[in-house]
């Protein structure tokens, strides 16, 4: 009877200290939103260039396959940002770009593939007729283009809680 107690004792003991050792563990990881490798975090938000030429909607399912959609804009930072990490991936500087805005279907509405409100364009005032967006390299402006062009692209997905 003695050695059961003693081994319950025991037994009790190590449970206690490994639940101690776990709680400070736990009490010590940082948590916050983050991106995966590779991807480049702005606020709660992750971009990812992607230097291979597609068209739009081609574009948009790599994008989906990767979590997210072909990139949004909405602010003048964030379009900072997405200049930076197309300028930085870049193997042919000469290319235009696919973001993710495009003309609703029988209107001249535009809206973000991901679903998102229209709050900040950098439309070229020459435009072109297409119905997709791309970012023009010689101005950095937006511009309408047909969406079957080839061209390279942005991604952008929500970063998600992760643990440090």
């Amino acid at each position: 009877m003695a050695f059961v107690l003693h081994t319950v004792f025991l037994f009790c003991a190590l449970s206690g200290l490994a639940s101690v050792s776990w709680s400070r563990s736990i009490a010590q990881v940082k948590t916050g939103p983050c991106c995966p490798k590779g991807w480049t975090q702005l606020d709660c938000r992750c971009f990812l260039f992607q230097d291979e030429g597609r068209s739009f909607s081609d574009a948009e399912s790599v994008c989906n396959i990767l979590g997210g959609n072909l990139a949004s804009v909405h602010s003048a930072v964030e379009y900072a940002v997405v200049l930076g990490v197309i300028a930085k991936g870049t193997s042919d500087p000469s290319r235009d770009i696919w973001i993710g805005l495009h003309e609703a279907l029988g209107s001249d509405d535009f809206v973000w593939t991901d679903g998102s409100p229209v709050d900040f364009t950098a439309f070229n005032t020459n435009s072109d007729f297409g119905d997709c967006i791309e970012i023009e390299v010689d101005d950095d402006l937006w511009d309408n283009e047909s969406c079957t062009t080839s061209n390279i692209y942005i991604c952008a997905k929500d970063a998600h809680q992760c643990f440090h």
